[in-house]
């Protein structure tokens, strides 16, 4: 057995010649031509790995649209009737930007968003208003999907389990965030913990934004642990440190 590297000949007891000590032409050849099987099963591998990667995500995430808009109607259906039943912890608040309903304007399911209330406050304080700061510990999800049973999570501000205790509380301005995302930040009391679902059309439409696809309802569990108006600050006893705006 050989390995692929030039191999010297010994040379012959008559043969006085040292072109004998260079590599055969057919033993460079073969040598060549490992290279060239060497580089193209490499080449070949990295290829269906990518293959691999993007099929398995686009199988993760097929027909996204048609299945987002199916589930979000379905929280919105479950939510009001849940409503009419009495149970006061299921609510639909309409896109705070939305003006009333008109002879020309009829707001759809998609112009609000559901919101499950975890735990309520007992604060007396007003709701955070447009031009204000909030303190928001959350944590934000897809809809479940064939690998994430539970909706695959593309952003948190707390490590492992949600821990009042310990959560890192987001410092968000109202209004730099989506429509959904501050349609209930303008609804929340300080204390309360809601789970809010928000349409794809509330939140980043038909665009991508980072690891979540276009078309994506979006499903947070948020807690509002403070605000302030502009020019005045509340006392904010929990940990804070900035994070991208969802």
């Amino acid at each position: 057995m050989h390995n692929n590297r030039f191999i010297q000949h010994q040379p012959h007891a008559r043969q006085k010649d040292k072109s004998s000590s260079l590599p055969s032409p057919r033993r460079g050849w073969r040598w060549a031509s490992s290279l060239a099987l060497t580089f193209f099963i490499l080449h070949s591998s990295l290829f269906i790995l990518t293959s691999c990667s993007e099929t398995e995500e686009e199988s993760e995430f097929a027909n996204w649209k048609d299945k987002n808009e199916a589930y979000f109607k379905d929280v919105y259906t479950n939510a009001v009737s849940r409503q009419a039943a009495g149970d006061g912890s299921w609510m639909t608040l309409r896109n705070w930007s939305l003006g009333e309903d008109n002879a020309d304007f009829h707001a759809e399911i998609d112009d609000h968003i559901v919101v499950h209330v975890l735990s309520s406050s007992t604060s007396t304080s007003p709701s955070p208003m447009y031009t204000d700061t909030t303190r928001v510990v959350y944590e934000g999800r897809l809809i479940p999907s064939p690998s994430y049973s539970s909706g695959y999570v593309f952003q948190k501000t707390f490590e492992g389990e949600y821990n009042p205790a310990t959560a890192v509380a987001a410092k968000l301005g109202v209004q730099e965030v989506k429509d959904g995302f501050a349609t209930a930040l303008q609804h929340m009391k300080v204390g309360d913990r809601w789970q809010v679902y928000i349409p794809y059309k509330l939140g980043y439409e038909d665009k991508a934004e980072g690891s979540i696809p276009a078309y994506s309802t979006l499903i947070f569990d948020m807690t509002l642990v403070s605000y302030y108006h502009p020019g005045k600050k509340t006392s904010v006893t929990k940990a804070q440190r900035k994070t991208s705006k969802p």
